[in-house]
């Protein structure tokens, strides 16, 4: 029996007509309970798109504030909610998009101490963030909890992404440790092209609906890449690795790390 009013079927009605959705994929959307980890460049897209699709519950975690140089990519906040918690503000327009959403906001940081509290009651968990040490904090607590993710990164013109399921490859399976601090820039020290993030946050997006839905094919055991510049796009095909420190055959990592980051990282996202 599908719960829908007649306003909701006219608002996902573009949906519903596919038929790799139709109203069974859209319930299941309706049903889908979403983490999304910051509410910056990745997440503005993130955000606004999983509202607009109907995804029933969006969690947002942001401990940041909305700052002037945030508005160049950030597109769901405004020069009116400069100072604001991002996660107040991307709270705000969600609602605006859609009513029948209901957001749960988390005015804090993910650490090592909260993250698997958090994340339990939620079905997918979206990595909006633009710095090592939580996007190794996200890949370990949701393999620890049995969630899967969608990894984003970008820089300067280019990004990158790929998604995990429990049994697919995992963020360490790609990338074994967080480089060394500030060997590696993150956007507030090398610049990234504001449309970038809408490029990336976008594609996680679709990534978070087609696993709900169940149309097409994940990005699970490849590594999309694109570079803006030349629009040059490539998948790399990656594999578990037995040796995987966190999800292979004999972990070594039995409890979340707070590793170190500069304190430009914390207020970026």
């Amino acid at each position: 029996m599908f719960d829908f009013t007649e306003e909701e079927l006219n608002r996902y009605s573009r949906h519903i007509l596919l038929k790799d959705v139709g109203v069974e994929g859209q319930e299941k959307i309706k049903n889908a309970k979403v983490l999304v980890v910051g509410a910056g460049g990745l997440g503005s897209p993130v955000i606004l798109y999983l509202a607009a699709a109907g995804i029933g519950t969006i969690g947002i975690i942001d401990g940041d504030v909305v700052d002037i140089s945030n508005l160049q990519r950030q597109v769901i906040h405004t020069t009116a909610d400069i100072n604001r918690y991002k996660a107040e503000s991307a709270k705000e327009k969600a609602e605006k998009i859609n009513p029948h959403v209901k957001v749960v906001i988390y005015k804090d940081f993910l650490r090592a101490e909260n993250a698997l509290d958090i994340i339990k009651d939620y079905d997918f968990v979206v990595d909006g963030t633009d710095n090592f040490p939580v996007k190794f904090l996200i890949n370990d607590a949701c393999v620890m909890a049995g969630k899967p993710f969608s990894h984003g990164g970008i820089l300067r013109f280019d990004g990158q992404t790929f998604t995990h399921k429990p049994g697919c490859a995992c963020y360490r399976c790609i990338f074994n440790a967080p480089p060394p601090k500030d060997l590696v820039p993150t956007c507030s020290q090398a610049g990234v092209l504001g449309a970038i993030a809408g490029m990336l946050g976008t594609i996680q997006a679709a990534e978070v609906l087609k696993y709900f839905t169940g149309a097409g094919e994940l990005l699970t055991d490849k590594l999309l890449t694109f570079n803006a510049k030349t629009m040059d796009f490539r998948k790399i095909n990656v594999h578990r690795r037995d040796n995987c420190p966190i999800c292979g055959k004999k972990p070594t990592i039995t409890e979340l790390i707070d590793y170190e980051q500069a304190a430009c990282d914390l207020t970026n996202h």
